[in-house]
């Protein structure tokens, strides 16, 4: 199989025979192998119901994989990306804000040598206040704190070489992520204008609460990308900090002191700066445990600490 379309659904009843229709119509001049997996994702409506007629009607390129309850949009694309065939596996959404037009135009830059290609809504139809700007302020505090630029991590449409998303898996509302573990692996990375469309049937999932998830799933996705390999770095980094800043006051007590007779545990900076010497020593302590919890995993395992792009042996 040479690509694999996966679409998570959840209560798209009315939008799926389009998309399907609008699927077909996008891949037709694409002479290779290809399918669509449609994963159901708990609905309440008639998707299921809509998704076993399509099924029926091309088993040839249809796959359906039908979860036991609503695990969310991130294990959804999970289940999708684990049952799906394809080298090359593109994301869409349901609810035919993204155009599947624009798929042939993202295959053509991954054959360009690109890993992955990310889908921009530049002129994004959804209200302003409770979802626009709420995306853009997202996009500009995950680019800060990751160092992968993009626009627009919240569009589902984007295409992945299968190699550069294996090897972590999802929870929360990390697929949106998914770039971000790619360029540690070194992925090649562009960002593409892709059409978006406002929505006609159904009612939208998202709202301002998924922003704030969002946010507290960055601080995963940052120490998992920065310091996974290495925690000693940011436990004993702090550490080493906390312990610099309370070693630094007590001095300031004790020259105090002695030049000046002032008491040093009448001060109240004298059980602060202790309880810092303290609390930085176990930071350290704790980075510790972390290399061993680390090289046990990775040892155990047999997981690589770098990841080969390309092998080329003359012999």
């Amino acid at each position: 199989m040479d690509l694999s379309i996966i679409v998570p659904v959840y209560n798209e009843e009315k939008n799926l025979p389009l998309l399907y229709d609008a699927i077909l119509a996008a891949m037709s001049g694409y002479k290779k192998h290809w399918e669509v997996l449609f994963v159901d994702d708990g609905s309440k409506d008639g998707s299921l119901q809509v998704l076993h007629g399509i099924y029926e009607k091309d088993k040839k390129r249809v796959r359906l994989v039908e979860l036991r309850r609503n695990f969310g949009q991130t294990a959804a694309i999970a289940a999708g990306i684990d049952h799906s065939a394809g080298d090359i596996v593109v994301m869409l959404d349901a609810d035919m804000q993204n155009d599947p037009a624009d798929i042939p135009m993202m295959l053509g830059k991954i054959e360009e040598g690109y890993d992955v290609v990310s889908g921009w809504r530049r002129d994004r139809k959804d209200t302003f206040i409770n979802r626009t700007l709420p995306s853009r302020l997202a996009n500009g505090l995950i680019s800060k704190v990751t160092g992968v630029h993009l626009h627009d991590y919240g569009c589902t449409l984007k295409a992945y070489r299968r190699e550069v998303i294996k090897g972590f898996r999802l929870y929360g509302e990390m697929h949106r992520f998914i770039p971000v573990y790619a360029n540690r692996f070194g992925a090649r990375i562009i960002e593409v204008p892709v059409r978006h469309h406002a929505r006609k049937f159904g009612k939208t999932k998202y709202g301002l609460e998924r922003t704030i998830k969002v946010l507290l799933d960055l601080f995963t996705v940052k120490f998992l990308v920065s310091y996974s390999s290495k925690p000693i770095y940011l436990f004993g980094g702090a550490g080493v900090a906390l312990d610099l800043l309370g070693l630094l006051v007590l001095f300031y007590l004790f020259v105090r002191r002695v030049f000046f007779g002032i008491s040093v545990t009448a001060s109240p900076l004298f059980l602060i700066s202790t309880i810092t010497v303290l609390m930085g020593f176990q930071s350290i302590l704790m980075g510790l445990i972390a290399e061993l919890l680390v090289r046990t995993y990775h040892e155990s395992q047999n997981k690589p600490i770098y990841n080969v792009r390309t092998f080329l042996d003359g012999r």
